[in-house]
């Protein structure tokens, strides 16, 4: 049903190894690999100097920026940047928007580092803390902000800063841009990314243009249907993070596609807009996270001219960040069917900051959330048994970093003897007699624990099955359990959870009985105490961002939560506690 989209079949040489461990590539040659991010922006400029490039909302519609022009910006504010001297990172600390693109490329353009944070270290106070780590480990020669609320986090740094409208402050025209530009390749420094510091402080991961342009190539390589007709893009995923800011947005870079930033996102507050923006444009992709997608269906049940809009264009509806619910994958293929009459391809990838990030890619349909497929060209898997039946997934290829910035210590530690990358991720085999048939992510090797009857439990799996169970109770949910004999969860209760009470018993009743029955149905479902839910709690302050027990991209830092929320987890195996759900 997705024949017009010329997908590259999977073809995956599998080697096993006297040791154990197991090596997986991909039998497909790369090939037309840029030099830089620079070489993309040059090229689409001569070839489509009017297409659109980038858009964001202006009004009822759209400031859009065109190729031709983004390169005479970029040319602009390069010139700028050398004629002022700076030699260090530029840290950006606003979210997505033509400004944000422009200085990013300006800089990529004549070797210079830019260093996107999320926008929670600024405007939340009590996130200061990690804007002053960040600040600390880089060291910006320059800083530039856009929008209201930054004045606070500004006023940390000594260095240069740009805010408010003054990028055109900074546009020059002395400097040799071109020669600047010429040295520029596939090993220089782009980006510094942070990582989520979902399990520790933030790691800098020094991300150069090869990483980015090998990745791009990569992907192109298995979803021929992006280089046949220019990507189009609805897209609100931050730049701050390697998916929506080295994976999307190059994705439409690299292919002369069509961005338009979406200032909407999955919340409450905020979705409409995202609503209203995929209701005037037509994308040829979607990304979004899986709660985005569950949003997203029940808004185009009730909206037929959302819906046409939707799928009037659209190759390739991708999910990350958690498995896509099987509801909401069938709603989403039959909406299609209805709708286009043809079926877009419903996919997934693996991969972290580190490996650019795509390594792993689901490029053949297939029918159920999960896989997240099978080696892109050039990238070599090491799948190691770690004794409990699961494989610890290692990587190495042109896409893999080679260090984190001003960090030799953890640089050291997260590569093995052979140069793979030790990802700290989970993988077994779709069907282990036939590696096309892709893998499926296990979870997180450091999330697992045992029982006191030392019983492994896969945290990390068990996670995404309640969260399932509890759809539109829920958030999210911490699996406990570490040392006792039974697994309990904490609930973060979704928007609407509240009840607008802050009192933990009373949150609790008013959920209580529909909780006990879905996790006594998910139960059923399951055997043995690694896999059995038996108490449950619902937590009434949301996880704490300023307190490190979430990151800035919603992740929360389980370990963290766990150590500042003891209190909660001896109410969970108190059965005197009213608020305790024994199920």
């Amino acid at each position: 049903m997705t024949a017009h989209l010329g997908l590259l079949p999977h073809r995956v040489i599998r080697e096993d190894r006297a040791d154990g461990s197991i090596l997986l590539r991909s039998d497909h040659p790369l090939e037309g690999v840029a030099t830089s991010t620079g070489a993309w922006l040059n090229h689409w400029a001569h070839e489509t100097p009017e297409a659109v490039f980038l858009a964001e909302r202006l009004g009822d519609g759209w400031k859009t920026l065109a190729y031709g022009e983004a390169l005479m910006r970029v040319r602009s504010l390069a010139a700028g940047l050398l004629e002022r001297g700076v030699d260090g990172p530029i840290l950006i600390l606003s979210g997505n928007s033509i400004d944000h693109a422009l200085l990013s490329l300006a800089a990529q353009y004549v070797g210079l580092v830019t260093v996107p944070v999320a926008e929670q270290y600024s405007l939340i106070p009590a996130a200061q803390s990690h804007l002053e780590y960040v600040r600390d480990l880089v060291r910006p020669a320059l800083v530039f902000a856009k929008g209201e609320g930054f004045a606070r986090a500004l006023a940390l740094f000594e260095c240069p800063v740009l805010s408010g409208n003054t990028l055109a402050e900074l546009e020059g025209s002395a400097a040799d841009v071109d020669a600047a530009h010429s040295i520029v390749g596939p090993d220089t420094p782009a980006k510094l990314l942070l990582t989520s510091g979902s399990t520790s402080d933030p790691k800098a991961v020094v991300t150069t243009h090869g990483m980015m342009t090998t990745n791009q190539a990569q992907i192109r390589k298995c979803l021929p249907f992006i280089a046949a007709r220019p990507t189009v893009l609805v897209d609100w995923l931050p730049w701050n993070h390697v998916f929506g800011g080295s994976h999307n947005f190059n994705l439409v870079l690299a292919n002369g596609g069509a961005l338009y930033i979406d200032d909407g996102k999955p919340l409450p507050t905020a979705f409409g807009r995202t609503i209203e923006n995929l209701s005037l444009i037509s994308g040829t992709i979607s990304f979004n996270v899986p709660v985005g997608f569950a949003q997203l269906v029940e808004a185009m049940d009730a909206d037929t001219h959302l819906r046409e809009m939707y799928f009037r264009d659209l190759d390739m509806i991708f999910y990350a960040g958690a498995s896509l619910p099987q509801d909401t994958w069938s709603r989403l293929e039959r909406m299609a069917m209805d709708t286009a009459g043809r079926m877009p391809l419903i996919t997934s990838s693996w991969g972290l900051t580190e490996t650019a990030p795509a390594a792993v890619l689901q490029h053949e349909p297939v029918r159920g959330a999960g896989i997240v497929g099978v080696p892109l060209p050039d990238v070599t898997l090491k799948l190691v048994n770690d004794g409990t039946g699961r494989m610890d997934v290692r990587a190495r290829g042109p896409n893999v970093f080679q260090n984190y910035y001003r960090d030799e210590r953890r640089t050291r530690q997260c590569f093995d003897d052979e140069g793979y990358f030790i990802t700290g991720d989970a993988m077994r085999f779709v069907d282990p007699a036939d590696m096309n048939k892709g893998l499926q992510f296990d979870g997180r090797m450091s999330e697992d624990f045992k029982l006191s009857t030392g019983t492994w439990v896969k945290a990390s799996a068990l996670r995404l099955e309640v969260l399932g169970a509890l759809k539109g109770i829920a958030q999210d949910v911490i699996i406990c359990g570490h040392g006792r004999d039974e697994v309990a969860i904490l609930i973060v209760p979704g928007p609407e959870g509240h009840k607008g009470t802050r009192d933990q018993d009373a949150l609790c009743c008013a959920a209580s009985e529909d909780i006990r029955k879905r996790i006594e149905m998910l139960n059923a479902k399951t055997s043995g105490s690694a896999r059995t839910i038996a108490r449950a709690l619902v937590m009434a302050d949301p996880p704490d961002i300023g307190a490190g027990e979430a990151t800035a991209k919603g992740n929360i830092n389980f370990a963290r939560l766990l150590d500042r929320r003891a209190h909660l987890v001896s109410r969970l195996y108190d059965d005197n506690d009213i608020a305790s759900i024994t199920i």
